[in-house]
């Protein structure tokens, strides 16, 4: 009977994803990353940057404060590109609250937060999207930030850290410090949209980045579809016709 319970309480420790928000351009890579996190059933730990903080506030008018975090990730993940809202938000909307509740929000300048622990039972690490600032700290393990400090924890670890770069163009050092970080094992995933899956619009291309970031650590998802080995198939899907 003691070891039934010892078992049950293991199940039911909660090992989330960290996701890191720098402050490149791009947040709504991470957004779309957060949701379909949610929407697999995902538990998520969230650190957004003080620089990150402005570009969420600059790109999406969305003031991230960390007094009312969660209302502002609400309307944050709400929010699509263009005229008609992200794939994912129709299906989660519903449950938007509930699936909230699996989502702990950490301030970025607490390094005695949760993550900032090799003994905290994370899964791994997505940074996105990742600024030249994030990669540099994060290659010198200079931890100045909890994002910083989680990411150089994760690998450490041995668990996965992704690190999806969002800048243009590289210069040495900034390539230099993404060859380091593949060394030690981060998965380097700049933040470059594919036209193949047939993605049209500006959320779809989006998508496409934060889909194949969930690929890198094996969390499934329908954000964009999969290449099937046959030319044309995009076009067909999208019109209705016959390939060419």
């Amino acid at each position: 009977m003691a070891e039934t319970v010892v078992v049950e309480q293991r199940e039911r420790v909660r090992r989330p994803w960290v996701v890191g928000v720098s402050g490149a351009s791009g947040t709504p890579y991470a957004a779309s990353v957060v949701r379909a996190l949610l929407a697999a059933g995902e538990d998520v730990d969230l650190v957004v940057s003080r620089a990150a903080r402005l570009t969420v506030l600059d790109e999406t008018g969305v003031a991230f404060r960390d007094a009312h975090w969660r209302q502002d990730l609400r309307a944050w993940l709400a929010q699509g590109l263009g005229d008609s809202p992200p794939p994912d938000t129709t299906a989660l909307d519903a449950a938007l609250d509930p699936a909230l509740d699996r989502v702990r929000h950490w301030p970025a300048g607490d390094l005695a937060a949760g993550p900032s622990s090799g003994s905290y039972p994370a899964r791994g690490m997505l940074v996105v999207p990742a600024s030249t600032a994030a990669v540099a700290g994060i290659a010198l393990g200079l931890s100045k930030d909890l994002l910083q400090r989680a990411a150089s924890v994760t690998l450490k670890e041995r668990r996965p850290l992704v690190v999806a770069v969002r800048e243009t163009p590289l210069n040495g050092p900034t390539l230099r410090q993404l060859v380091a970080l593949d060394e030690a094992g981060a998965v380097v995933l700049p933040a470059s949209p594919a036209f193949y899956a047939g993605g049209s619009t500006a959320q779809q291309l989006v998508d496409f980045v934060a889909g194949r970031v969930l690929d890198a650590v094996g969390v499934g998802h329908t954000l964009y579809r999969r290449w099937r080995g046959s030319l044309g198939e995009a076009r067909a899907d999208a019109t209705g016709g016959e390939r060419t």
